[in-house]
């Protein structure tokens, strides 16, 4: 009876497993039950001859998951997909100060660690399973469309094939940074799943997870050859350089091949960095920080009231503007000390809210805007969620290449942002060595503040983080890049039902 399955039929299987909301590690579906194993390469392709969709679908219920509430495994209202998991980042770099706790969301676990030094607090779970539902989701779509080392010949199912295999990848290099402290080759340290499996693993090296991730975005670089994407939430050539880049990036040691990639995203020509009129915002949705068009979005999510998202959103947690968090009582702002750092005549120090007399002080309430009233804006959220800018390509161009010892071309890429943001960036034209790379690391942390970039920028920079006065806990400590507070630990739910992790663990 299963060999009468349609393909229609295996996407729905394919999306209701994706989406279970009782399995946390990478559990699919038997062979027994999985459809899949009665459909030849030939069939797959055949099938999207006959409906060109059907690949498109397989992937769109990838980044569907990316936004949806709950996909942590939780009903708390911090589980909302990727931009919870980048609140998390920006608030454990410091970058992001939790200023006023009213409702308590993310003080105890996220700004004062209890999650990072205790595996049994939930956080940890969350941030697991959602990014192992992810990868759970990208195997089921590759093994649907020919497995880890076919290559599709028809267009639709190399650009469904490219666009899994980046998100995969994507997924595995967050987990990585959330938990482990820093490249060590040989360091066992996450479960390693490339097929739709319901039997756990045992962790693998370091080592080996990059070089999964480095493959797949390869792969994806060249499948990708060609694809006109019709969404922005849509991963494309580019944005699987860009992911690589960041890979390389976090392991170290191949500053020319990031360089060479982000200069390929650069040259483009794709698109275009904000212009001072886009950076602060004068009105609800006058900036470049709210509409998946902006032109220098390089991946984003272009959120509709069909999403139902609320109060449980990024939007939620962070915009004053909005029905939110930000406006009831929990105020996340820019540290002090990061907002010192900013010149006058800068135009991003416009972004935040300039009154110390006020509880709002420091609030990037011209940076993100969604109404013209505080705690109006109206739900259903439909403010957009951005995921990458052109500007981190400048950022992360300059940083390989200072990294590298060519300080001229590092140069080049970091004057060519700051010219954009201060009238006069000449004193660029100065900086060498150490100085270069420490302005390139504070000018990251000042653009994309706010974007969940913070805490990977931190950790590529071996940084130590020091709280500003306007912290509520930690205030002036100082907090290197591979402390023990800096990252999630394995989850309790995973040690008791993976035994191979909990050999591995003790």
């Amino acid at each position: 009876m299963k060999k009468h399955f349609n393909l229609v039929m295996l996407l729905s299987l394919l999306i209701t497993y994706s989406c279970s909301e009782d399995i946390l590690r990478n559990d699919g579906v038997s062979n027994e039950s999985n459809p899949t194993e009665f459909f030849t390469n030939a069939q797959l392709e055949q099938g999207a001859i006959t409906n060109p969709d059907i690949p498109a679908a397989f992937v769109n219920g990838i980044y569907a998951q990316m936004v949806q509430t709950g996909t942590g495994g939780t009903t708390s209202h911090d589980d909302f997909g990727q931009k919870g998991y980048d609140i998390f980042g920006d608030m454990l770099s410091g970058d992001m100060a939790l200023s006023v706790s009213t409702y308590g969301w993310y003080r105890a676990d996220i700004t004062e660690f209890q999650a990072p030094l205790d595996f049994t607090r939930g956080r940890n779970r969350m941030v697991w399973r959602y990014y192992y539902r992810i990868i759970r989701s990208c195997n089921n779509v590759i093994k649907s469309l020919g497995g880890n080392d076919f290559v599709p010949s028809l267009d639709e199912n190399k650009f469904a094939m490219g666009q899994a295999k980046a998100m995969r990848a994507h997924s595995y290099f967050y987990l990585t940074q959330y938990f482990q402290k820093e490249y060590v080759a040989n360091e066992m340290i996450l479960p390693l799943y490339t097929e739709a499996i319901s039997t756990n693993v045992a962790k693998s090296s370091a080592e080996d997870i990059y070089n999964l991730m480095e493959k797949d975005l390869n792969d994806a670089i060249s499948l990708l050859n060609g694809f006109n994407r019709n969404a922005k939430n849509q991963v494309n050539q580019d944005v699987a350089k860009m992911i690589l880049g960041y890979v390389l990036g976090a392991k170290g040691g191949r500053d020319a091949e990031v360089a060479s990639l982000t200069r390929d995203v650069i040259n483009s020509g794709n698109y275009t960095m904000l212009s001072q009129t886009q950076l602060v915002s004068t009105a609800a949705g006058v900036n470049g920080f709210i509409d998946v068009n902006s032109p220098s979005w390089m991946w984003g999510f272009d959120i509709t009231g069909t999403n139902g998202l609320g109060l449980v959103s990024w939007w939620g947690q962070v915009d004053a503007w909005s029905y939110s968090y930000a406006w009831a009582g929990d105020y996340k702002v820019i540290d002090k000390s990061l907002y010192d750092m900013i010149p006058a005549n800068d135009g991003r120090k416009g972004q935040f809210f300039n009154n110390p007399a006020s509880g709002r002080y420091l609030q990037p309430l011209f940076k993100f805007r969604a109404s013209n009233a505080i705690g109006s804006a109206p739900r259903p959220i439909t403010s957009d969620y951005v995921y990458m800018r052109v500007e981190e390509a400048y950022l992360l161009n300059a940083e390989a290449n200072a990294k590298a010892g060519n300080d001229g071309l590092a140069r080049t890429s970091l004057k060519a942002l700051v010219s954009r943001r201060v009238p006069d960036a000449s004193y660029i034209d100065g900086l060498s060595g150490q100085a270069l790379k420490d302005e390139i690391y504070k000018q990251t942390r000042i653009e994309l503040w706010g974007e969940g970039k913070s805490y990977l920028a931190m950790k590529r920079n071996k940084a130590t983080t020091v709280r500003g006065t306007n912290h509520l806990s930690f205030v002036g400590v100082p907090i290197p890049y591979n402390d023990e507070r800096m990252q999630f630990e394995i989850p309790l739910d995973e040690i008791q039902n993976n035994p191979f992790v909990s050999e591995q663990n003790q």
